[in-house]
C-alpha cells in the first residue's frame, strides 16, 4: 500500500455527527415525540371515560329521574341508591336538561372510546391502564342504581311468582300476583308470561330467600363477575389467536353502551355471553393442544364447549343460532366434533330434566317476544320507510327468512374456512339486523366475537352498529 493512502469509512457506516446519523436521530426523536402523543390521547381518553361514567352513576343516585326508570317521586330506597346516592345534591331536577346531559355524556363516552381503541393498545404500559379502565367502569355501574331500560326487577319477580305465589311463570301472567308483592311494583312486564330461559329462571328462584333488596344486590354482583369473566377469556382467546389481547378487551369492555344500558341496566346477556365465550376458549384450547402433538387427547375441552353452548341456550335462547355453526365447522374433525356432540348431549338432558321438574312441559314464552317491536329495530325502520307504518307480519316472515339464509351461508363459511368465530359474528349482525325487537345492549352479543376475528370489516361493522344505537 502506498504511503500517502488513507483508509476512507465505508459509505453504509457514517462518521459520528455525520447527516445521516442526525436524520436517523431526528427521525427517532419524530418518533418518540408521535408515540408520547399517542399514549396523552390514549390515557386522557380512558380518563374521560372513567369520570364520565362516574358522573353517570352519580346522576341516576342523586334522585329520582329518568336516568333511574326504576325510581318515582317519592320512592327512592337507600339500598337501591347505593353508596352513589346523594352525591350531587344540587343536581337539576328538570327533565330536559337531564336528557341533554346523559345524551352529551353517551356521546362523549364513545368517542372516548373509539380513541381509546386507536391508541391505548400501543401505549407502553397500555394493557395496565386498559385493565385499570375496565375494572373502574365495572366498579362504577356496580355501585350505581339501576340505569335507564332495566329489567332485574323482572328477573327477581319471575322467580318469586313461582316460589313465593306458587304461579309457574312460563305460564302465568305476573299481574294474576298479589301486587302487593314487593317485586311486583318495582317490575314493568306485568303481561308477558317469562322469556328467559330455565337455567337462568331457576337462578331467579335460589334467590327468593334473600328477598328483593338483596337479589338485587347479588345479581348485580353475579353480573359485574360475569362480565369480568368474559373480559379475561377473551384476553386468553386473543393470544391464542395471535391478536393484540389489549386491544380485544377494549372493544369489548368499555364499549359505553355494555357498560352504561348492560352493566348499568343490569341486564342477563353477560352471563348468556361468557357461556358463549368459554366455549370459544375451550374449542381454542383443545386445537393448541392437538397442535403442540400430545400424545394423549381426553376430549374434555371440547366436551366442556358443548355444555357451555347448551347452557348459553338455556340462559338465553337466541345463544342457540350458534349451535349449528359449531357442529358443522367441525365435520371436518369428527373425533372433535363428537366429543361437542357429547357435551350437548349431556348439558341438554341435565337442563331438560331440571325444566321438566321446575315448569312442566312448559317452555319461555318466547312467541310473544318474538312479535314485540322496538322503534330502533331495522325491521321497524324498513317497515316504515315501505310506507307499512312499521314491522308488519310479511316483513317479519320475510326477514325471518332472510335470517335462515344468512345462518346457512355463515354455517358454509365456518366449514369451507374453519372459522368459527368470524361465521359466528357475522350470523350475529343478521340476528340484530333482521330481530324486530332489539335493544341498545344486544350489541354485547356481537362484541367478543368481532374482538377475536381476524375480519376488519366484521369488527367496523360492530363499530359502526354500536354508533346506530347510540344515535336511536
Amino acid at each position: 500500500m502506498p504511503g500517502d493512502a488513507t483508509t476512507l469509512p465505508l459509505r453504509d457506516t457514517p462518521l459520528a455527527g455525520s447527516p445521516d446519523t442526525s436524520s436517523r436521530r431526528d427521525t427517532r426523536e419524530r418518533t418518540d415525540a408521535l408515540a408520547r402523543k399517542h399514549a396523552y390521547i390514549g390515557a386522557g381518553a380512558l380518563v374521560v371515560l372513567v369520570v364520565c361514567s362516574l358522573l353517570l352513576g352519580i346522576i341516576a343516585a342523586n334522585r329520582p329521574s329518568l336516568v333511574a326508570a326504576t325510581t318515582r317521586t317519592g320512592f327512592f330506597p337507600g339500598w337501591m341508591a347505593g353508596p352513589l346516592g346523594g352525591l350531587w345534591p344540587g343536581m337539576t331536577r328538570d327533565g330536559t336538561t337531564l336528557r341533554w346531559v346523559f345524551t352529551a355524556g353517551m356521546a362523549t363516552l364513545y368517542g372516548c372510546y373509539l380513541l381509546a381503541l386507536a391508541y391505548v393498545p400501543s401505549m407502553r404500559g397500555g394493557a395496565r391502564w386498559a385493565i385499570a379502565a375496565v375494572v373502574a367502569a365495572h366498579a362504577i355501574f356496580f355501585l350505581a342504581p339501576p340505569m335507564a331500560l332495566t329489567d332485574i326487577f323482572n328477573y327477581i319477580n319471575y322467580g318469586r311468582m313461582e316460589v313465593v305465589h306458587h304461579l309457574n311463570p312460563y305460564t302465568s301472567y305476573p299481574i294474576l300476583e298479589p301486587h302487593s308483592d314487593p317485586s311486583y311494583t318495582l317490575s314493568n312486564w306485568h303481561q308477558l308470561p317469562s322469556p328467559y330461559g330455565p337455567l337462568f329462571t331457576l337462578l331467579t328462584f335460589a334467590l327468593v330467600p334473600l328477598g328483593v333488596a338483596a337479589s338485587f344486590w347479588v345479581i348485580k354482583l353475579v353480573l359485574m363477575v360475569t362480565s369480568l369473566g368474559t373480559l379475561l377469556l377473551v384476553w386468553k382467546c386473543a393470544k391464542l389467536l395471535n391478536l393484540d389481547p389489549v386491544k380485544a378487551i377494549v372493544l369489548v369492555g368499555l364499549n359505553p353502551i355494555v357498560i352504561v344500558w348492560g352493566l348499568g341496566g343490569d341486564h342477563n346477556d353477560f352471563l348468556t355471553v361468557f357461556a358463549i365465550v368459554l366455549g370459544f376458549y375451550l374449542l381454542l384450547r383443545a386445537r393448541e393442544h392437538d397442535r403442540s402433538g400430545a400424545a394423549e387427547r381426553s376430549g374434555a375441552a371440547e366436551i366442556g364447549a358443548g355444555v357451555a353452548f347448551v347452557a348459553a341456550t338455556a340462559l338465553k335462547a337466541s345463544a342457540g343460532i350458534l349451535i349449528p355453526i359449531v357442529l358443522v365447522g367441525m365435520l371436518r374433525t369428527p373425533r372433535r366434533l363428537v366429543d361437542v356432540l357429547l357435551g350437548m348431549v349431556a348439558a341438554g338432558v341435565v337442563v331438560g330434566a331440571a325444566s321438566l321438574i321446575a315448569f312442566g312441559l312448559h317452555i319461555p314464552d318466547l312467541s310473544t317476544q318474538s312479535r314485540l317491536v322496538t322503534n330502533v329495530s331495522i325491521p321497524n325502520l324498513i317497515g316504515l320507510a315501505l310506507g307499512s307504518g312499521g314491522e308488519t307480519e310479511t316483513l317479519h316472515n320475510v326477514l325471518t327468512a332472510a335470517l335462515a339464509l344468512a345462518l346457512l351461508s355463515c354455517c358454509v363459511m365456518a366449514w369451507r374456512r374453519r372459522d368459527l368465530v368470524t361465521a359466528s359474528g357475522w350470523v350475529t349482525v343478521a340476528l340484530l339486523v333482521t330481530l324486530g325487537w332489539v335493544l341498545p345492549w344486544y350489541v354485547l352479543w356481537l362484541l367478543p366475537l368481532a374482538a377475536l376475528s381476524s375480519s376488519r370489516r366484521l369488527r367496523t361493522t360492530t363499530l359502526v352498529l354500536g354508533a346506530y344505537l347510540i344515535v336511536a
